[in-house]
């Protein structure tokens, strides 16, 4: 394309016409078109979906996990992961601006981008020489491009960058939470909210988003006992039961017996294979909320339907106008989210 686009399809290098997440390969060349900026990345958040499937796949071993996310880079232009096909976010500091780039951004601006990588131009210089590919958080050194229609926050003064990266990598999550325990309790009726993956990074956001939306119990269901003892001491959650997410009757026996079914089931966990099992846990006419990349949106569908569940079902699609700012005010005013939050980083 001769002009630039907004979405970025100037950027796609397929043969046919694709929005940038859905393209084969991306152009990362430098030189910017006037709508857009680039960053000098220091730091990649993989989505935990994307980094646990390269765990499994490499059986742990950091330098061929290491070496895959290298391969892709390359070959695509940007960070997907070819099996989950999710990517993750970035920390950087701005280093240049087009004169038409409506992001409101500034050289010298040190940002984490609210877009995936799944669709960002990304470029690594450094080989990822300073990470040992155990762990979600990258450190590394390159650039990236943001385009007309991408978001980026500016990183707050008063907290540690790697902790903004992780609150910001699943700030969709509490803000759409909030948002259907609000409209419930609107209506007249504060719900039971259950939470898969309660002790997480957006499992725990999305408990305190639920309790502040006015939720009239919450239930946080965690895989062993070792993440109850920490949720429980958190003090997010009304009740904190133990159940395989995977497994869709343990999961409906657990949310029934700590006070369910639940009114909104809030699906946080990085594991394939929980979407029975939170449509079972769900009362008729509830809602179903899916922020895990690994949901089988097909499975959800035909699942729902063959249980004959009256449920409505939600993505998180992981934006919200001001999801950002509410998620970190949830991370310094909740302090059993930043004592989850301070033991995983």
């Amino acid at each position: 394309m001769t002009t630039s686009d907004p979405t970025g399809l100037h950027r796609v290098l397929d043969d046919t016409v694709r929005l940038p997440q859905a393209a084969e390969r991306l152009d990362t060349r430098r030189e910017l078109w006037p709508d857009e900026v680039r960053v000098r990345v220091e730091r990649l958040n993989l989505d935990a979906a994307s980094f646990r499937q390269l765990e499994r796949k490499h059986a742990g071993d950091g330098s061929a996990v290491r070496a895959e996310v290298l391969d892709i880079v390359r070959t695509r232009g940007k960070m997907q992961n070819p099996e989950t096909g999710s990517g993750g976010m970035l920390v950087g500091t701005v280093e240049e601006v087009g004169p038409a780039s409506p992001l409101g951004l500034a050289v010298g601006d040190r940002v984490a981008t609210l877009v995936s990588l799944t669709l960002t131009p990304l470029v690594i210089e450094d080989d990822l020489a300073r990470w040992d590919g155990l762990g979600e958080q990258v450190p590394c050194d390159g650039y990236a491009v943001l385009f007309g229609r991408s978001v980026a926050a500016v990183l707050p003064d008063d907290l540690p960058a790697e902790l903004s990266l992780a609150v910001m990598d699943v700030c969709g999550a509490p803000a759409l939470t909030a948002r259907v325990v609000d409209g419930y309790a609107r209506a007249g009726s504060a719900p039971v909210v259950a939470v898969v993956g309660g002790a997480g990074k957006s499992g725990s956001l999305s408990l305190a988003a639920a309790r502040r939306a006015g939720a009239r119990r919450t239930i946080g269901v965690v895989p062993h006992d070792a993440e109850a003892d920490l949720l429980r001491g958190s003090g997010l959650a009304d009740e904190v039961v133990v159940a395989d997410a995977r497994d869709p009757i343990a999961l409906r026996d657990a949310v029934t017996a700590a006070g369910g079914p639940a009114d909104v089931t809030v699906v946080c966990v990085d594991v394939p294979g929980c979407e029975g099992g939170a449509i079972l846990a769900t009362a008729d006419r509830g809602t179903v909320v899916f922020f895990s990349m690994a949901t089988s949106f097909s499975a959800a569908a035909l699942g729902a339907e063959g249980l004959a569940a009256d449920v409505t079902m939600l993505v998180g699609n992981g934006y919200a106008p001001g999801h950002a700012a509410y998620a970190l005010e949830l991370l310094r005013e909740t302090p059993g989210v930043r004592t989850l939050f301070d033991r995983r980083l």
